[in-house]
């Protein structure tokens, strides 16, 4: 029993970070190919955008070497370029900090978002590399309205033929300049909930400020 919850362990571990890489812009997986001589339109249908940002990323992750090498400043560049434009990255780190976050001041709050923004990269940058040839996202089909203000799309990542595929769901609210994702749920895993969880242990031990110090800790490590 032992041994087989941990291979579950690590099957959604591993779940969680190629599916986040491949799909997350997230994220959530761009822009390079022939056929893709536009951007994503931010204020096309939910499922048709989230699956833009993720061909787009998809195509851009295939074709760069550097991505492949691990080279952490081009992985930098591409989540820059290619991810962050399309996610609200100041809500997510908002909810993930919960009640904490109106403790905080204007400074702590951006030094709160770069630390958290660094981690994510960091952590999924081995993930990243993974993608490759066979890799794709499938929207499933959409059960929201497209008219309302928050909405969650669904979607299928295939990282080989010879895998299973993980499922991705995509948490997006409608801004004036259009969609904006903020949250990524891999396997069952809420990306928010499950740093909310953490960012409070962390608080209650040492303040915003320790939050802020272990995490840009852990992201100097290497």
């Amino acid at each position: 029993m032992t041994v087989a919850r941990s291979q579950m362990t690590n099957r959604l571990s591993n779940s969680r970070l190629v599916g986040l890489a491949s799909a997350m812009l997230l994220a959530i997986a761009l822009l390079l190919n022939a056929t893709a001589d536009a951007s994503p339109d931010p204020k096309a249908d939910p499922p048709v955008f989230v699956q833009e940002v993720a061909d787009q990323l998809l195509t851009v992750l295939k074709g760069d070497p550097e991505v492949r090498n691990q080279n952490m400043a081009r992985i930098n560049e591409v989540v820059t370029e290619y991810i962050m434009p399309y996610v609200d990255f100041e809500r997510t780190t908002r909810l993930a900090a919960g009640k904490y976050w109106r403790q905080a001041s204007d400074a702590q709050k951006e030094e709160l978002s770069a630390a958290f923004k660094n981690t994510l990269i960091r952590t999924y940058s081995g993930a990243l590399t993974k993608v490759d040839q066979g890799t794709a996202m499938q929207i499933l089909p959409f059960r929201g309205d497209a008219d309302a203000k928050d909405v969650v799309v669904r979607s299928s990542v295939i990282q080989g033929s010879n895998t299973e595929p993980i499922r991705v769901d995509y948490r997006l609210r409608r801004e004036p300049e259009g969609w904006r994702i903020y949250d990524i749920n891999v396997e069952n895993v809420w990306l928010i909930q499950n740093y909310r969880n953490q960012f409070a242990q962390q608080i209650n031990r040492s303040g915003i400020d320790g939050l802020i110090v272990a995490l840009n800790e852990r992201n100097a490590q290497n």
